[in-house]
């Protein structure tokens, strides 16, 4: 809990200067830059240039507006996350590590010379374990939902300047009375759907490649020197370093998840949106967004304006032709 008090922390002024993008809010006109090829394009702010100008007005405190609710979201999130995993684990059984699906005592991917039966019992493990996962995160994500709304809304306060969630406590209180029970779950669905599709994209691209691409591979090759047969090859020379077959499995572990957080990045976008959307405050109505019916509509019309990856990078953010920004 510690651990990830002080993460959330460090990564604060990052979620923020995220969140303000992803609703649309450019506080700083483009500027003519180059871009990785070299060549001149028009960019928007990037992550410094966007946090200065939150410091510039509002100081360096203003960089953690919305610590208070996400620091609960946190702490609350990982306890549930774990008693969860506790009460569906059998006697005995391992609790996985946040963020995978796969056991410490995990038999997969198979060593030479194993049965054939040994893949069934791995892919029947990985689904146990991925399945155990889902269950503790969507529990977890649920209970602290109403944080993560509050979170948000105070970040986006910045943008009218707006006191309306001053407080974690009266912050309850005020989304009750305006919005009842459901304005403290707005955004929830694709949130879940988000979470549980990365997961389960992380986990049986990791599984897959570590049964059939590295056991294959690499796993087939003598450790004294590399053999030039398809595959081993391959990961040889993109981890020259690897010498393993456990750090390699963590190398995969850590390229699926950043793969399938790419591609699900939508939902989050989304899940946030509609979470600030005609709340009360400037940054949930127009010129920034339009009173969403549902987060489908939130959804198509971000497909219909190419915004469907708005505030996934905030580095080299070219402006897109034919594209309108609000800023002051």
């Amino acid at each position: 809990v510690l651990l990830g008090s002080g993460l959330t922390v460090l990564s604060q002024p990052l979620m923020y200067v995220k969140v303000l993008v992803q609703v649309g809010y450019e506080p700083l006109p483009p500027t003519l830059g180059r871009n990785i090829f070299g060549r001149q394009v028009y960019q928007l702010p990037g992550l410094f240039s966007y946090a200065k100008h939150i410091v510039k007005v509002d100081g360096r405190a203003g960089l953690f507006k919305g610590l208070a609710p996400r620091l609960c979201s946190s702490a609350i999130g990982t306890v549930v996350h774990s008693k969860v995993l506790q009460r569906s684990s059998g006697p005995g059984a391992s609790t996985p590590t946040l963020g995978t699906a796969f056991p410490p005592d995990s038999s997969f991917p198979l060593q030479p010379g194993a049965s054939k039966k040994e893949p069934v019992s791995s892919l029947e493990q990985v689904l146990k374990e991925t399945s155990r996962e889902m269950v503790a995160r969507s529990a977890a994500t649920v209970i602290t939902h109403p944080f993560h709304v509050i979170t948000l809304r105070c970040m986006v306060q910045f943008i009218g300047r707006e006191t309306k969630y001053s407080g974690t406590l009266s912050a309850f209180t005020t989304i009750y009375r305006e919005e009842g029970i459901l304005g403290f779950f707005a955004g929830l669905i694709p949130r879940l759907l988000g979470d549980i599709l990365s997961l389960w994209l992380c986990n049986m691209l990791a599984y897959l490649i570590n049964t059939y691409a590295l056991e294959n591979g690499v796993g087939s090759a003598p450790r004294s020197r590399p053999q030039s047969h398809f595959g081993g090859i391959q990961v040889l020379l993109l981890l020259p370093q690897v010498s393993t077959m456990t750090e390699m499995k963590s190398y995969s572990q850590a390229v699926t998840g950043f793969f399938a957080s790419m591609l699900t990045y939508p939902f989050v976008l989304v899940s946030n949106l509609m979470a600030v959307n005609n709340c009360g405050l400037a940054g949930g109505l127009l010129p920034y967004a339009p009173t969403y019916s549902s987060w489908l509509d939130c959804w198509s019309q971000l497909h219909r304006e190419g915004n469907m990856s708005r505030g996934n990078s905030l580095f080299f953010r070219k402006v897109p032709a034919g594209k309108r920004y609000v800023w002051e």
